[in-house]
């Protein structure tokens, strides 16, 4: 109880003294030495322009209005802090015994401008003039006359409501409102402890921080950091060392459960994230930072959505970065983006509301965010009907002209290889060089264009160039070429043999022992003239025009039956014309009866069919009518059911 009596006795005692020195005191007396202290700590100049007042409570100190805290010289003549009030904190024991140490500053709206220099250096980086700094690691300086120069030694310093401006050399400036900043310091050669509040987009980002040997760290000297970044439940976390000048070495971690919020917080908002590609996250990986400006990745993991990729990555930051990234997956999955509608709409595919293909302006600005290559290996890819077995990609970025390298990829049970390429260096363009083999059609059409009636085996290649600023533009200035090749297979809803001899046929399939063709593609139109499709008692020849830019066909398709006899059957051209949407499906008996012989024709035609048709026709008959009518609807027929009818 003594013990306690004496120690409320001595602290009465030294609140009392501290009083008294304090009323006898003037407060600018006090500014004045706090203000030349600081100058020495820090080369700057640090004004009054309002009144200055003591505070016993809750700072023991002075409190000013109207604060200026001069810039580096080479920063420009804006003052580095402004600062509506600024409470500055001194330690009473020192100042009983006749020094005055600066322990907290607290500032009420300021603001402050920061910048940096060619080298990287930030204008907050204090250097006091004519000071000399000894061998590294000493942690000692001396000023201009010879003597120590204490290091900072500010125990805490808070700013609310404080705003700034950021103008990194050669940059545009950045400005940011609304910040909470407070600076813990107990030890200057200690370690500092930082809080942080930012406001980018309304919502707080909560930035805590610490940083061992602090003043080592201020006198360039590489330290321990650590820094987490908080908004919502979204966390990003550093550890490792650090500089002044930014340079960093350690592990960065961050997991975001909603990823679009995350970045909306941050500024970002209206960012979609598809399925599959991280809206929800798990990243970490071992970093390497430097001064100008390249990001090293090693170790690196992500999870995105549940897909697991590990790999590494180089950046090289600048108004352009240079990317070069190396990731192997496991089985990816992907949702498909969006519906099909959606899917054109959002990329200015599709057709448009009054038919034909879009004429939405096509935005390939992305194109120019990046350059480098990006190399992908997987098990396997899944993303709506598609499925891609074990494959590499390549993807390169080189001022806005992108192409993907398929080295090879395994997709609907065979193998596709070759490049794609999306140019927007002058004007939106776009091609390809693919070749394939072993592609089961079924899965190739259903999936890419939902239709599933043809049956086989693929082998090919294709080579395309189209340009203009709509899917419109590009499709009716296609050019290229390519071949097709396929084995044994099936038509499904479609049967050749039962349009030209007449019965059952094959039930409603048209089964063919393979099919060649090759074509040239040129403003939009694909011309082939030697389609041949070989079937058991069948033979049909087609050639003609498919319009890719105006979605229309005029194509002459022959088919040839063996006859009864064993010889040459009855040769039947189809012409189909027309629309995609509402082809003209008709027998062109012109093509099929030269005007040569069309008199003896006849006759034997009229014998032909009625022995090819099972009917009875009369030698009065209009053979050219029977055969029409008869073909026409049985072609119309089958026809429409290849093409998807019902």
């Amino acid at each position: 109880m003594r013990l306690i009596i004496r120690v409320i006795t001595a602290l009465i005692i030294t609140v009392m003294v501290l009083a008294g020195v304090l009323v006898l005191l003037p407060g600018e007396k006090v500014a004045a030495l706090a203000a030349d202290q600081l100058e020495k700590q820090t080369g700057r100049k640090l004004d009054f322009g309002g009144p200055v007042r003591f505070t016993l409570w809750p700072t023991l100190g002075v409190k000013a209005d109207g604060v200026t805290l001069s810039n580096a010289d080479w920063a420009g003549p804006e003052p580095m802090l402004t600062a509506e009030r600024l409470t500055i904190g001194i330690a009473a024991a020192d100042l009983l015994g006749g020094n005055l140490r600066v322990t907290e500053v607290s500032a009420i709206l300021p603001h402050l401008n920061l910048a940096t220099r060619e080298d990287g250096t930030g204008n907050w980086v204090f250097e006091t003039p004519g000071a000399a700094v000894s061998e590294p690691g000493t942690g000692s300086e001396t000023g201009a006359d010879g003597g120590p120069v204490e290091p900072l030694a500010i125990e805490a310093v808070s700013l609310t409501g404080a705003s700034f401006t950021y103008a990194a050399f050669g940059s545009d400036p950045v400005e940011m409102r609304q910040i909470d900043v407070n600076l813990a310091m107990p030890d200057p050669a200690g370690t500092v402890d930082l809080e942080m509040i930012l406001r980018p987009a309304g919502s707080a980002v909560t930035i805590a921080g610490e940083i061992g040997t602090f003043a080592d760290f201020l006198a360039g000297q590489v330290s321990s950091a650590g820094v987490s970044v908080r908004t919502g439940d979204a966390i990003l976390r550093y550890d490792g060392r650090a500089d002044i000048k930014g340079e960093a070495d350690g592990r960065l971690t961050l997991k975001a459960n909603d990823t679009a919020k995350m970045l909306a917080n941050l500024g970002l908002a209206g960012v979609q994230i598809p399925q599959g590609v991280g809206q929800s996250a798990v990243i970490g990986s071992n970093v390497t930072y430097t001064v100008d400006g390249r990001l090293a990745l090693r170790d690196l993991m992500l999870d995105l959505d549940g897909n697991q990729l590990s790999g590494a990555a180089d950046v090289h930051l600048g108004d352009v970065p240079q990317v070069t990234a190396r990731l192997e997956g496991g089985d990816l999955v992907f949702d498909a983006a969006t519906s099909a509608s959606d899917g054109a709409a959002a990329s200015g595919g599709g057709a448009d509301d009054a038919g034909g293909w879009s004429k939405e302006v096509i935005d390939a600005s992305a194109l120019a965010l990046a350059n480098g290559v990006v190399n992908l290996s997987f098990a396997s890819l899944t993303t709506g009907d598609i499925h891609l077995g074990r494959s590499a990609l390549s993807l390169s970025l080189d001022r806005s002209r992108a192409v993907l390298k398929m080295t090879p990829v395994a997709v609907f049970g065979g193998a596709l290889e070759g490049q794609l390429v999306a140019n927007n260096r002058s004007g939106f363009s776009t091609g390809g060089k693919l070749s394939y083999s072993g592609i089961q059609l079924e899965q190739a059409l259903g999936a890419l264009a939902g239709y599933d009636r043809l049956h086989g085996e693929a082998l090919g290649a294709v080579e395309f160039l189209g340009s203009g600023s709509t899917l419109d533009a590009i499709m009716t200035s296609l050019s290229g070429n390519g071949w097709l090749e396929i084995g044994k297979g099936f038509f499904t809803g479609f049967d050749l043999e039962a349009v030209t001899r007449g019965g059952d046929g094959n039930g409603g399939s048209t089964v063919f022992d393979g099919l060649t063709g090759s074509y040239t593609i040129a403003g939009g139109n694909l011309d082939n003239r030697d389609l041949l499709v070989k079937l058991k008692s069948l033979q049909a020849d087609g050639k003609g025009r498919v319009g890719l830019g105006a979605q229309d066909l005029d194509y002459l398709l022959t088919v040839s039956a063996a006859g009864s006899d064993g010889g040459r059957g009855l040769a039947v051209p189809v012409k189909i014309t027309g629309p995609w949407a509402d082809p003209s499906i008709r027998p062109d008996l012109a093509a099929a009866i030269s005007d040569e012989a069309e008199a003896a024709a006849k006759e034997e035609l009229r014998l032909k069919l009625q022995q090819e048709l099972g009917t009875e026709i009369a030698p009065e008959a209009d053979v050219e009518d029977v055969l029409k009518d008869e073909l026409e609807q049985r072609a119309k027929d089958s026809l429409l059911r290849l093409l998807g009818g019902d």
